[in-house]
């Protein structure tokens, strides 16, 4: 059985939902049966960091 997560911040269908295991899984809750995208971990583990990382713009506003 696939569980199907979203942020807590996100309202009821505007935005993605993420299934983790041996692979991370990707879909709209607006279109869930429209398809799924399926990446590494890994790449999903890369894609958290970089939205977490400041930017050398966000660093000159400090």
């Amino acid at each position: 059985m696939t569980v199907w997560r979203k942020s807590s911040y996100s309202g009821e269908d505007k935005c993605v939902e993420v299934a983790l295991g041996p692979a991370a899984k990707i879909r709209d809750t607006k279109d869930r049966s429209g398809g799924t995208l399926e990446i590494s971990t890994r790449s999903w583990d890369a894609f958290l960091i970089g939205l977490c990382r400041p930017t050398p713009q966000d660093l000159r506003e400090l």
